[in-house]
Parts: C-alpha cells; sequence; structure tokens
C-alpha cells in the first residue's frame, strides 16, 4: 500500500478548499452596520472627522522613533503607472508635455506632464472617510447630501489627515501558513492573526499602523486580472472586528480592498469597508507592497505616510516607508 505525505503548505491549500465547499453548503448569516443611534456619536465625540487619526500625537511619533535601529528604508507602495491592476473604470494616463528649448545662451529645456486619473483611487491608496456610506450617513453620521459638493465634501476630506508616523506592525498570514500566497477566497480568521502575532513575537498597540501581508502583492503588474477580478484572500468581519477591537490608526493589506473579495456571503458587499470606515472610523490602506517586509521578517517598524492634501477628497494615493 502507498501512503500519501502532504507537505504543510499542500494540506493548508486542502483544508481551504474543504472550508470553502463547507462554507458554500452552509448558509452564513448576514451583517449589517449598526443602527445610526448605535454608532453615533463616535468614541472620539460629536463632530468628529478624524476617528483613528485622533492618535497621531507626539506619543506615537516617538514610538515609532524606537523601532528605528538602522536607518533602513523599504517602500511599501508601488509604482503609478498604466499597467497597474484598476477597478471599474478607474486610470492612470500620463501625457508628456514638451516644452519649448528657451532662447538662452544656456539652452534651458524642460518637460512636464499631465496625469489623468482617479488620484484618490488608484494605486497603493489611503481610503478616506468620505469614500463610503451607510445608506446617506457617512462615519460619525455626517449626511452624505449636507456635505457634498460638485468641488468636494465639506466635511471628512483626505486633506484632514496629515502626517502619519506611528508605529508598524506587519502580521504574515503568509508565512505562518507556509506558502508565499494565501489561496484565492481565503478567509483570514481572528485565529490565523494571533496565531501570527504569536509566531512572530509582536503585540499590537493602540494607535499601531497594522499590515497583513498575505502575498497578494506578488500578482501586481504580473497577473492583474486576477489580482483585480475578485476572489481574493482577505479578512472578513470577524478578524476585522477583532482588529477595531484593538484600536489600531489604520488597517492595511497587500490586496485591492484589505478584506476578503468578494465576501462568503453573498448578500452584504465589502463589509470591512463599513465596518472600518463607516462604524468605527478606522482607516483602510489597500494595495501595499509588503514583499520586501516579509523576505526581510521585518515585523515591527516606524511607519511613515502622509496623503495628498485633496480638499475634501474621498482618498489618495500614496507612498508610504517603513523605517528600521
Amino acid at each position: 500500500m502507498t501512503l500519501l505525505t502532504l507537505r504543510p503548505a499542500q494540506v493548508f491549500f486542502l483544508s481551504a478548499t474543504i472550508m470553502s465547499v463547507a462554507a458554500h453548503a452552509q448558509p452564513t448569516q448576514s451583517w449589517s452596520p449598526p443602527a445610526p443611534s448605535q454608532r453615533c456619536p463616535s468614541k472620539w465625540g460629536a463632530g468628529d472627522e478624524r476617528g483613528s487619526m485622533n492618535h497621531m500625537k507626539p506619543a506615537a511619533v516617538l514610538a515609532g522613533t524606537k523601532l528605528i535601529r538602522t536607518g533602513e528604508v523599504i517602500e511599501l507602495g508601488h509604482v503609478l503607472n498604466g499597467s497597474m491592476p484598476f477597478s471599474g473604470t478607474r486610470r492612470f494616463d500620463v501625457h508628456t508635455k514638451r516644452t519649448v528649448m528657451n532662447p538662452e545662451t544656456n539652452r534651458r529645456g524642460s518637460n512636464e506632464e499631465i496625469v489623468i486619473s482617479e488620484i484618490g483611487q488608484v494605486g497603493t491608496q489611503f481610503d478616506g472617510f468620505a469614500h463610503q456610506t451607510h445608506g446617506a450617513l457617512f462615519y460619525n453620521c455626517f449626511k452624505v447630501d449636507e456635505v457634498a459638493t460638485r468641488s468636494g465634501f465639506t466635511k471628512l476630506g483626505i486633506h484632514n489627515v496629515g502626517t502619519i508616523m506611528t508605529r508598524g506592525v506587519m502580521i504574515d498570514v503568509a508565512a505562518l501558513k507556509g506558502v508565499d500566497m494565501l489561496p484565492t477566497g481565503y478567509e483570514i480568521t481572528i485565529e490565523d492573526l494571533q496565531a501570527a502575532l504569536k509566531r512572530q513575537g509582536s503585540v499590537l498597540r493602540p494607535g499601531d499602523a497594522v499590515l497583513i501581508h498575505g502575498g497578494w502583492g506578488n500578482l501586481w503588474g504580473k497577473d492583474n486580472v486576477r489580482y483585480q477580478s475578485g476572489g481574493h484572500a482577505g479578512i472578513g468581519v470577524r478578524a476585522a472586528e477583532w482588529l477595531i477591537k484593538q484600536d489600531p490608526i489604520l488597517l492595511g493589506a497587500d490586496n485591492g480592498t484589505v478584506e476578503i473579495g468578494p465576501n462568503p456571503d453573498k448578500q452584504i458587499s465589502l463589509p470591512v469597508h463599513q465596518l472600518a470606515l463607516v462604524v468605527h472610523g478606522v482607516h483602510l490602506l489597500e494595495n501595499l507592497k509588503l514583499d520586501e517586509l516579509a523576505a526581510k521578517k521585518v515585523y515591527e517598524f516606524a511607519f511613515i505616510m502622509q496623503p495628498l492634501k485633496i480638499q475634501g477628497g474621498t482618498g489618495s494615493t500614496v507612498a508610504p516607508v517603513a523605517v528600521r
């Protein structure tokens, strides 16, 4: 008799497949955002527009600086170009403007460009509170009709965020599972997050920038269809609720939505977006480049980022860095 021996990665993929089949065989319970009376005002107070960014104080900066020992800078943002994965009709077009050669004797020439893009929602991108609603209400129950104008939102604009420097923690779930990339449609659980944190010796603290490595950044610019067409691994509602209880300044991941997509419950659409941005006022950071951090096993670092100051914008293309 021949015995079949499975490697850990194969066991994980087999288990994930069985779980996926089981999930489809049994109806899942739908999630709904809490009523306005249950979530407003937010814990930061009535009229607050900053949400988790209220953590951005001198103590957060000092917590980040304590993790800088070598001065090495690791970039966490992808290069912006027209070959990136895009959602829907989003685009990024660069048109070079060749200016005239100036007539002075030093023959100074110059170049410029026009960029046509949904600059708040392409590339490595940071979601603001004006990006998502529950019905006609934003975070802290600001009413869409009262703050929306043709030139931006008068409340909750991304220009309110400012510079972020704090302690960053990468949770390497892919490494925990012994794979380069989590399987399509795999829902990261609370138990996965806790086990990964224990494995790498990390503890989450209030005000952390929490980044989840699932390996999906390996597809960026190489297999955009698979990356963007849905079915990627990510956190679900339970895991997001647990993370938010840890009181982070933001949640990020190396996929297009931070959360699992599409959600296993076909009745709901991107519930973690509502849970984080609308219910709790926690920003999301999508399409991160985490391969270098993972390869070097850098789990804790100073996280530095500043969104573009787009007046009344819903989000911002960003270029975050980790410094250790």
